[in-house]
This record gives structure tokens, sequence and C-alpha cells, in this order.
């Protein structure tokens, strides 16, 4: 190659370069975020691509509307309901007429593990996808199970050789080698007594170097002080044990209900997703998605946002005004953010490699549902600005009835998303078909 053609080369190359860089950037730092109050949202105005950030600053004070009770009335999908990505993407309907699917996983071989919690208690599998976009082969991995959730394979990488499973009241494991479509003896317990009653979802995940188990624990309750409530002992809390069981400490405190849990495999930082209080407004507490500190406490029950005190424990641990972490990315309040994952596949554009996508199921306790989506929190390195984008959604119809509640979200080894939806029952797929 002569020099000319040589340094056309190097400089398309540049530009390319400096193309994608600004396409990252341009992605990571979107145009129109809302913020303040138009921040928060309801099913009225949420809409994939819209890009939001809320900060403790834009908050409300606690009663500033009456607390509401409006749960979800889950209606049969209407034919013309489907859900809805930004422009680029397709989503299609992956497996119908599942039981109650929840958290879902993808083994190192590409096999979707999906939690089946009521129920017989299942650990179901897919295997593949057809032309169509279907199960190529499925199956139940186990059954009779006490409201299982988490799922996580140890030890990381390409030939784990155990399948360990959060239990509401337990952590047990299977053995396990890639490609098992059923296990092939009892599960053996490895964490007992987990506290019940209250959340019941108890998520797990291991450090990058699979010495730590992390264990998810929701609090019992909405709000009860555990300086005087002994059913919260240990509880809204993640736990840390050995991979064998033996309980190490609590290594993220004050976390009233951390439903989904992972870890960044780029930074190694535990992540997780938040349910908050209920009953002070219909903008108060912002669920959340956080990095979490070693040793850190988030602030439930006696404050939250930081040094915000819960009016319900006025004047309490005043030692702790000023200690308490701000999450990382804050969500509408009373979203239901469940699972949580990091993409790690290379369908989508380059610049939604790492982000966090999770899964918000729905609000119970606000005068104009918001929730039933899909978010993604984009990352810069590793970590979050704060903003976030609707990114899924389409799952309450104009009237306010629901008809889909996300719940689990994967990376498929296509690199497509799957969603569990355990209002249809069924898990989607959403793929990227634009230009990039």
């Amino acid at each position: 190659m002569n020099r000319h053609l040589r340094a056309a080369a190097l400089g398309a190359a540049f530009l390319s370069c400096a193309f994608a860089v600004r396409l990252a950037w341009a992605n990571a730092n979107p145009k129109n975020v809302l913020t303040g109050e138009t921040a928060f949202a309801s099913y009225t105005n949420v809409k994939a691509g819209v890009w939001r950030h809320i900060t403790a600053d834009n908050l409300p004070k606690p009663g500033a509307t009456p607390a509401s009770s409006n749960g979800a009335r889950v209606v049969p999908r209407p034919a013309d309901a489907w859900p809805v990505a930004p422009e680029g993407f397709k989503v299609e309907l992956y497996a119908t007429g599942l039981a109650n699917p929840r958290l879902t996983r993808t083994a190192p071989n590409g096999d979707l593990f999906v939690a089946e919690t009521t129920g017989r208690g299942e650990i179901k599998i897919f295997r593949g996808i057809t032309a169509d976009g279907k199960p190529k082969e499925t199956s139940t991995f186990a059954a009779g199970l006490n409201a299982p959730f988490g799922i996580a394979f140890y030890p990381l990488g390409d030939n784990p050789q155990w399948v360990y499973i959060g239990n509401t009241d337990s952590v047990v494991r299977f053995a396990y080698k890639s490609g098992d479509l059923k296990a092939t003896g009892a599960p053996e317990t490895i964490i007992s007594g987990i506290p019940t009653g209250g959340h019941s979802t108890r998520d797990v995940a291991f450090s990058l170097d699979s010495k730590r188990l992390f264990v998810s624990v929701g609090s019992r309750s909405n709000v009860d002080d555990p300086d005087t409530t002994p059913g919260e002992k240990l509880r809204a809390n993640i736990l840390e044990y050995t991979p064998e069981g033996k309980f190490v400490k609590i290594y993220g405190a004050g976390i009233r209900n951390p439903v989904g849990i992972a870890v960044n495999p780029l930074t190694g930082e535990l992540w997780c997703s938040v349910n908050e209080r209920d009953n002070l407004g219909d903008n108060l507490v912002p669920d959340y998605v956080t990095s979490v500190k070693e040793g850190g406490f988030y602030g439930w029950p006696w404050y939250y946002m930081g040094s915000n005190q819960d009016p319900r424990h006025e004047g309490k641990h005043p030692e702790l005004k000023g200690k308490v972490i701000v999450p990382d990315v804050l969500l509408q309040p009373h979203n239901a953010s469940l699972q949580m994952t990091f993409y790690n596949g290379s369908q989508f554009p380059a610049e939604y490699k790492g982000d966090i996508f999770a899964a918000e199921h729905g609000s119970w306790n606000k005068s104009v549902r918001t929730g039933y989506e899909v978010v993604r929190i984009p990352l810069d390195k590793g970590h979050a600005s704060g903003i976030y984008e609707d990114f899924l959604t389409g799952f309450v119809l104009p009237n306010g009835d629901v008809w889909g509640r996300p719940v689990g979200v994967a990376t498929a080894p296509d690199g497509s998303l799957m969603v569990t939806d355990d209002g249809t029952k069924s898990i989607w797929r959403v793929t990227w078909t634009g230009k990039r």
C-alpha cells in the first residue's frame, strides 16, 4: 500500500473511531434529559427512548401528596398490545405458557435458566433460538423448591460445578456440569434459617474471584424499627457468606428490599436493584439501582436518600445523619425495581455494552401507577451518572389496566435481551434491527 492509500486508510480508521467515541459519549450524555419535577413519571408519560434524571434535591417533602393504594388490575393481553422499545429495536415473543416466570440468568453454555417461584417451585431451562424466535428445547431442571428466585453458577467461568438457588428460607445448590438439562441429584443446603415473611425474594451472586457469596434479604415490613422489632434482625441487608455457606458479615445495610443483585464484570463492584419504602406520598421514596459499598449504610428505616429522616422515626439515630449513602441511580418511587443485569452481548450497538437493564414490576402505592417497564442505565467505565432511559414500555393500557409485568432480564448468547413477564406468563426477546 502506498503512503497516500495508507494515510487515507488511517484517516478513515481515525474518523470511524472518533465517530464511535462521539456516539458513545452522546449515548451516555443524551440531550433532553427530563430533570426536576418533570423527571417523575406515571404510565401516562412513560415512553421508550425518554431519558430521566432524578436527584435527592428533587424530592418532595413527606406527605406532600396522600399515600395511595392503587394495585394493578392485570388483564389478558389484548391482541393489538405489544411491548415498545426505542427505534431500531424489535420485540418478539420467545416463550409462553409459563406458570410464574421470575428471575432469569444465562448459564455459561448459553442456556436460559428461569425461576418459577410459585406453584411447583421450579427452575426451567430454555435452550437455543429457532429461526422463528422460539426455544429449540425446554426442560425442568429442578422442582419442589421453596419459592426459588436467585440463580448463580459456581465457580465463575465456562465450567461451573454447581448451580446455587436462593429459596425464600435457604440457599441450596445442585451439582451441575455445563449442558445439564436436569439436576442429577438432590439439592445440598448451603445456608439455612433465612428469616421468612414479608419480602420473600432471595437473590444470589458471586464475586468475580468466586470467593464471596452474596445473598439479598429484604425487610419483613415497610418501615418497622429493627431496634424494637426482632423480626427485622439480619434483614434489609445484603449478606456475605463463603461459597460453603459460612456467614462472614453484613456487606451492605439499610437496603429495604434489594431484590436483584449482580456483580459488575468490569469493576467487580456489587450492585443491587431496590424497592424502597411506601406511604410517604406519590414521589417518595424513589426506588433505586446502585453499586454497594462494602460496609455501607443506605438508610432504611431511619433515613432515605442521604440525611433525609423518615418522619415515622423522627429523632432516632442522629449519629447516622451524614453517613447515609445516596444511591447511584434514583428511579420512580414505587416502581418495584426487580432484577438487574449488565448487558454483555454484541448484538446491540457497541455503546450498550456493559450498560444495566433493570425490570420495573410496577407500583401499587401511587395515585397514578408507574413502572411496568424495563429501564436502561448507561455506564461509563462501569460507573453511572444518575440518568436512565425508559427502554421497554407499553405494558399498561390507556385506561390504566395492566397486561404485562417485567421481572427478570438476561442477555442471550446471540446478544438479544430476554425479559420475563409474570403478567402474561411469558418471555420477551428484544433484538437490534436498526442501522449502526
